[in-house]
């Protein structure tokens, strides 16, 4: 699956008129913000870094790793300076993905797709303008994706972005994607809304959806949704392999196991009414 990609999300003008309403939102948003900087960071970042990329000023900067240090949110390298997710945080994000509902509900028909596969499977939920993997079964092959549990990654350059839009109504759908982000990844990745919604409109036909090396050169993926109450996606699937082993019927190899991996967790989430409706984490 594609390497991690992640970008925060800007709040919507609805989001920040109830943030204005809350005490201490704003506060509380900006040490969000620099968790999200250090957090989605390629590269080691300082303090320095983190105003730059911010654009808080360095005494709110300093005033926000301090206390981020002392609650163990994030560590400092003493020799560098250099910032890094801390213990704590690791630790609450461990207790989170352990308890998700949506992922012991799912976890059987994963292994089970993989193996089937013998593929990487990711699973992954709706989180603004993008999709979350909350679950990641590696092939047992050699070879190793870069993706990782936590990883955003884009709706519409990605197998489980569009299926997860392809299961969506008409207008919940054309609201998303209005105005949504398509930065390229690669020669391949679409960046015209009339070519997604073409794609979308061929995923709803056959039920399924392909990301044709258009977050990551050399990886293809099939994706499908899981649906809740209604038919509401809830979460989706990805089977991700490398072009050059794809299989010759990759429909019979591939999709037939994914779908009906979907359609079982799909049932079995309909018995839970927090799954079925969507609340997934």
């Amino acid at each position: 699956m594609p390497a991690p990609r992640s970008t925060p999300a800007t709040p919507s003008l609805a989001e920040e008129s109830v943030q204005a309403k809350v005490a201490g939102t704003a506060a509380f948003s900006k040490f969000m913000r620099v968790l999200q900087l250090v957090a989605d960071a390629e590269d080691p970042v300082n303090v320095a870094a983190l105003m730059r990329a911010s654009g808080y000023p360095r005494p709110t900067v300093h005033r926000i790793v301090a206390a981020l240090i002392a609650e163990r949110l994030l560590v400092e390298n003493q020799n560098s300076a250099n910032l890094a997710l801390g213990p704590r945080l690791i630790q609450l994000a461990s207790r989170s993905w352990g308890r998700s509902e949506l992922r012991l509900a799912a976890v059987d028909e994963l292994k089970r797709l993989r193996d089937l596969t013998g593929e990487t499977v990711h699973l992954a939920v709706p989180n603004g303008t993008s999709m979350v993997y909350i679950e990641k079964l590696e092939s047992p092959s050699a070879v190793r994706m870069a993706s990782r549990i936590g990883t955003s990654v884009s709706l519409h350059s990605t197998a489980v972005g569009k299926a997860y839009l392809a299961a969506l109504d008409d207008k919940t759908f054309r609201g998303l994607v209005k105005g949504l982000p398509m930065s390229r990844y690669t020669d391949k990745t679409t960046v015209e809304p009339a070519a997604l919604r073409a794609q979308i409109e061929q995923t709803r036909e056959r039920g399924w959806s392909v990301d044709n090396e258009e977050n990551e050169a050399g990886i293809f993926c099939f994706g499908a949704a899981i649906r809740g109450a209604g038919g509401v996606p809830v979460a989706a699937i990805s089977v991700s392999t490398l072009m050059f082993r794809q299989k010759e019927d990759p429909e019979q190899a591939y999709v037939a196991p994914l779908l009906e991996a979907c359609r079982v967790i799909s049932e079995r989430i309909a018995q839970t009414p927090s799954l079925s409706s969507g609340d997934v984490l």
